[in-house]
């Protein structure tokens, strides 16, 4: 069933539970804009649930942006303090800087053309003598006799193509120039670094079966492997070669963009390349609700063919326009063929509820998914979305919450509204409510990781 910026699929009875349900995050990718987007919807989650958090729940999956979110929540870190750590302000986490998302790709950007300066000045002098023993030859003044009688494109590639071809069999120069490009423009290694500091700060483990032992949870990241062009799911109970923070490196190196992360030697490509979201990991592992989380969907854009209207056409607006909007309908299309398949899939009794954006969502559709800048916004749009579809579809998700043994409180959810609006002046005051600092829940407790 599908309302605005939800789609719910309820399979469950609605029977007293005999045991505790088990409840599922999924977190989708995003970039750094959806990231914040997730984070400012998952902060209005946080405000909305009484009787569990987003840190109490049993299983977390995340690809890409949502495997770097996923990590901290599934260590007890509230989304209060990853908000914090953006401008600094968090006493656990440290600052995530632009940096850490923009590091350029330092060695293939040197290494790389380096190579084809080496191979060039090898290639260049053996590929001229070899010119020159095959214009001795018949079947070479045969060619070039050819080609000077009926000079064509042709001709001369005939002529050519056997001292080239004798030449690059030596190995001297690489199977097609391409390979001397730089795989991708950043790298994504900073980021490993910045979850594996923060998590020994605070002494949690950065590995799965221990956090699954600490925290008595379940994390899930899924990645690509590159090579095999096969999804690989890590976690306690699947693979396990890498550790927390390598796999979320693994999950976020997004092609093209980012360099693949290359692990133990294995390479790896963004998670998202072979699913927009896991929901079928999260079915397998026992989930009796599955809470998914996708920041990008389509643009639903309202052209009005009236010489008066403010709406353009998408085509109007740019190549970038194109894209995104291809980009988006990629990734949601895909999303809901699974929601179609758990809605089919006898083995799933559960519920699940896909969070999005509304397909009218113009602010976030405008906002570039690399854009470090935007993050504020990003994040500001997440909380009013989220906060929007809880307020209009509480009489139909708060019962569902309630039997899985999640109580909400919709009234906290919109008396923290006011305080948002008025800090729409900047970043800084955005960031401010969505910490929660404000006068209106200073009485909250600071969160510590024990």
């Amino acid at each position: 069933m599908g309302f605005m910026g939800m789609t719910i699929v309820q399979k469950s009875t609605g029977r007293a539970r005999k045991k505790p349900a088990k409840v599922a995050l999924v977190l989708a990718g995003g970039a750094i804009s959806g990231g914040a987007f997730k984070l400012g919807g998952l902060l209005a989650l946080n405000t909305y649930f009484d009787s569990r958090k987003v840190t109490d729940f049993d299983i977390y999956v995340g690809i890409s942006a949502g495997a770097f979110l996923a990590a901290p929540l599934s260590a007890g870190i509230p989304p209060e303090e990853l908000v914090r750590s953006i401008h600094g302000r968090s006493p656990i986490i440290s600052q995530f800087r632009p940096m850490h998302f923009y590091y350029p790709n330092f060695s293939e950007s040197i290494t790389k053309p380096a190579g084809l300066i080496r191979d060039s000045a090898l290639f260049v002098p053996e590929l001229c003598k070899a010119m020159v023993g095959w214009m001795r030859s018949r079947d070479g003044r045969s060619c070039l006799t050819k080609f000077l009688r009926e000079p064509s494109y042709p001709n001369l590639e005939q002529f050519l193509s056997e001292p080239i071809r004798e030449v690059t069999g030596r190995g001297l120069l690489q199977a097609g120039l391409g390979s001397y490009l730089p795989s991708g423009l950043f790298d994504n290694r900073l980021i490993e670094h910045f979850i594996r500091r923060n998590l020994c700060k605070n002494r949690l483990p950065n590995n799965f079966r221990l956090l699954q032992l600490r925290r008595n949870n379940s994390l899930y990241i899924s990645a690509t492997n590159l090579n095999t062009a096969k999804p690989v799911l890590f976690g306690h109970d699947e693979e396990t070669s890498l550790t927390i923070s390598e796999a979320v490196q693994a999950s976020s190196a997004i092609p093209g963009f980012y360099k693949p992360a290359r692990i133990n030697g294995n390479e790896y490509i963004d998670g998202g390349v072979r699913r927009t979201a896991n929901l079928s990991s999260a079915a397998a592992k026992g989930a009796d609700l599955i809470i998914a989380y996708n920041p990008f969907r389509p643009f639903m854009n309202a052209v009005d063919a009236r010489a008066d209207s403010g709406y353009r056409s998408l085509g109007e607006m740019g190549p970038g326009m194109v894209l995104n909007q291809v980009f988006r309908t990629l990734l949601h299309s895909r999303l809901h063929v699974g929601v179609r398949r758990l809605a089919i899939d006898k083995r799933f009794k559960g519920d699940l509820m896909v969070i999005e954006p509304h397909e009218m969502d113009a602010r976030m559709f405008n906002i570039s998914p690399v854009a470090f800048w935007k993050r504020a916004a990003a994040a500001e749009a997440g909380y009013m979305s989220v906060k929007s579809t809880l307020e209009k579809n509480h009489s139909r998700v708060a019962p569902i919450f309630a039997h899985h043994g999640i109580e909400t409180n919709l009234q906290r959810l919109i008396e923290d509204e006011s305080a948002l609006r008025m800090a729409r002046r900047q970043d800084e005051e955005v960031f401010r409510v969505l910490e929660h600092t404000d006068d209106a829940s200073s009485k909250r407790k600071l969160y510590v990781v024990k």
